[in-house]
């Protein structure tokens, strides 16, 4: 089952499976929030999955079938390659996690390997897995002011936002930039964009 926005690159995708021995798209969308109710009505073997979704994303689309689904074959197949989206997609169960841009060959053999049961990732992929599981997760409230701070807000304004003291805010700053590694508010906003904790819209 193919799951991507653009309908150019699943028609493209479909054919590549068709041409390879006993594989077959059984089932298409383009939305994230089709994807449980496609995948209750087909049962497909292995489900591929892109992270930007119209609707619900990748990985709460993941996370959704694999709650009905705990069997759930699930491959995230996209053109993001931060290690918080790599994490965010393992964690929510996918077995594996390619870029749009793998060779053909290795996409059939990931797709057979998780068929038989198997978690493939690449070495690039499991470095950056590794690299982010050495990072502590940002709680929901770290998440608001992260996103507030790189929009360019105050201490002032990240705290009238989220209705919180400006102490309160100095303090998730101070665990923030603990957690992420960093020294300063500009270091923090470079970090969480380049390793994909934030998405600039």
């Amino acid at each position: 089952m193919l799951v991507d926005d653009h309908p150019a690159y699943r028609k493209g995708m479909a054919a590549l499976i068709a041409s390879e021995p006993g594989l077959r798209v059984v089932a298409e969308t383009g939305n994230g929030s089709e994807a449980l109710e496609i995948y209750r009505k087909n049962g497909p073997d292995v489900v591929l999955m892109d992270l930007r979704l119209p609707g619900l994303g990748g990985v709460e689309a993941t996370l959704a079938i694999r709650k009905e689904f705990p069997d759930a074959r699930i491959i995230v197949l996209t053109t993001f390659d931060t290690d918080e989206d790599i994490y965010r997609a393992i964690q929510s169960g996918a077995k594996s996690y390619l870029l749009k841009d793998t060779p053909d060959d290795q996409l059939s053999a990931t797709i057979r390997a998780v068929y038989a049961g198997e978690q493939p990732l690449s070495p690039k992929v499991a470095e950056r897995l590794a690299e982010r599981q050495e990072r502590s997760d940002l709680s929901q409230r770290e998440m608001e002011v992260l996103q507030l701070l790189i929009k360019g807000r105050s201490n002032k304004e990240i705290g009238s936002s989220l209705f919180i003291s400006e102490d309160t805010v100095k303090a998730h700053l101070k665990t923030l930039f603990i957690k992420l590694h960093v020294q300063d508010r500009t270091e923090a906003a470079i970090t969480a964009i380049r390793h994909g904790i934030v998405h600039l819209e």
